[in-house]
């Protein structure tokens, strides 16, 4: 890449660039409350069963939570305030993106600018095209079957959570398929070992979920499938690291995690295998007529691929998914590195081969009681949405590409001043 990023010299100092630093504060909503800056409270100085105040929040800059959400997630401030800015006269135009005819001349520019900033950004092979479809992932559950398996046939699916089992699904309605492995007798705590595949010769594809949101498990290596194109689901972890589009058939992902506003779904697919739909494909999901059309065969989700595009750009000039990968290393480790060093008061369920940098789920060793009051007191705080999916229990933090450092230094710090006060 030509963004290969400058040597970054701590984590700190990497995640205040890299992580999109968002002035988050968590001021007005502590009237009474003594907040301090990224302080830990000594665990001598904090009674044993003490409710944990707010020292773990970050300067009062302004009215704004950590938002731990699986999605929708945060969005950078400065992305968000360049939005602002626009929207209600963009660049000068008159009008706002919102308002603006997606064939005129200025939309169209956001759009194209939008696409190849992508390109140069994940470094897309011309022989892939790029798609910006409505109907977020979930609807090409359904559309991928219809365009790469046109008249049937058979497709290899490896289910690691939740939305592989929903993939799989929806994709028998419109093909045989073939569950090659599956890690469900774990919780879907781990990823079957890629030599324990029973995969299918001459299979039409085999489908991954890169990065399981619920679970928080995620392939560290992209599986060697040969011949056979390999279609993988990256909603929760697009544009998080370095991604070798040529492994691909096919890559796909919702924007509403790491991208942009909810409402999108972007596709990449080798052109080579669009071109013939199943008989029952509706129009809006053949990938072909919209690629002929560049995601313009209907009114596309304007504000979304322009938001995403500011979101492009500032990746870019961040240095590119390298240092979005080492940014995101850095304060995944911050937050596994306190769940396993607080003998067994917070545990991670994952398989730590597989642990997710994006998705992070825990459970408490006290028991159902002591994790409601965790995640009571941590909304008291503005640490936003940290339950966990109901299948799993405990809390989830999703620390995506624009949860700043602070954000997870918040949240380590009331883990620990949690833990001893209870």
């Amino acid at each position: 890449s030509s963004h290969t990023p400058p040597s970054i010299p701590t984590p700190s100092s990497t995640m205040a660039t890299c992580c999109m630093t968002s002035g988050v504060a968590l001021s007005a909503r502590f009237a009474g409350k003594k907040v301090v800056a990224r302080r830990s409270v000594p665990a001598a100085t904090v009674r044993r069963g003490a409710t944990v105040t707010a020292a773990a929040a970050a300067p009062a800059t302004a009215a704004r939570k950590f938002n731990f959400s699986a999605g929708p997630a945060m969005l950078p401030l400065d992305v968000l305030e360049e939005c602002k800015e626009d929207m209600i006269n963009y660049k000068g135009t008159g009008m706002s993106v919102m308002e603006m005819s997606h064939r005129g001349k200025d939309f169209m520019k956001i759009a194209s600018e939008a696409e190849a900033d992508l390109r140069e950004l994940v470094g897309i092979p011309d022989n892939y095209k790029v798609l910006f479809l409505q109907g977020g992932a979930s609807s090409q559950f359904a559309a991928i079957p219809m365009n790469l398996a046109p008249k049937g046939g058979v497709a290899d699916f490896i289910t690691t959570g939740a939305w592989g089992v929903k993939a799989i699904a929806e994709a028998k309605k419109y093909m045989d398929v073939n569950e090659a492995a599956t890690s469900k007798a774990s919780n879907f705590s781990t990823i079957p070992d890629a030599s324990e595949w029973k995969l299918t010769p001459g299979a039409k594809f085999v489908h991954i979920c890169s990065n399981e949101t619920i679970g928080g498990v995620e392939f560290k290596d992209i599986p060697d499938t040969g011949d056979v194109p390999l279609v993988a689901d990256m909603s929760s972890n697009y544009l998080s690291k370095p991604i070798d589009v040529k492994r691909f058939g096919l890559i796909y992902g919702g924007v509403q995690k790491n991208i942009g506003p909810a409402g999108m779904a972007i596709i990449i697919v080798r052109e080579d295998l669009i071109g013939e739909t199943n008989p029952v494909c509706p129009t809006m999901f053949d990938y072909k007529l919209m690629a002929d059309n560049e995601s313009m065969y209907n009114t596309p989700p304007c504000w979304t691929m322009y938001t995403s595009g500011l979101v492009f750009k500032k990746l870019l000039k961040m240095g590119g998914l390298e240092a979005v990968e080492k940014a995101n290393q850095a304060k995944a480790k911050m937050l596994y590195d306190t769940i396993d060093g607080s003998d067994g008061y917070y545990v991670s369920p994952v398989d730590p081969k597989y642990r997710s940098l994006m998705n992070v789920p825990f459970t408490l060793g006290g028991g159902a009681d002591l994790e409601k009051k965790f995640l009571k007191e941590a909304d008291a705080l503005g640490l936003e949405s940290l339950k966990g999916h109901r299948s799993v229990g405990g809390a989830r933090a999703s620390i995506y590409n624009a949860m700043p450092v602070e954000g997870v230094q918040a949240l380590v710090d009331f883990m620990t001043e949690f833990k001893a006060s209870n």
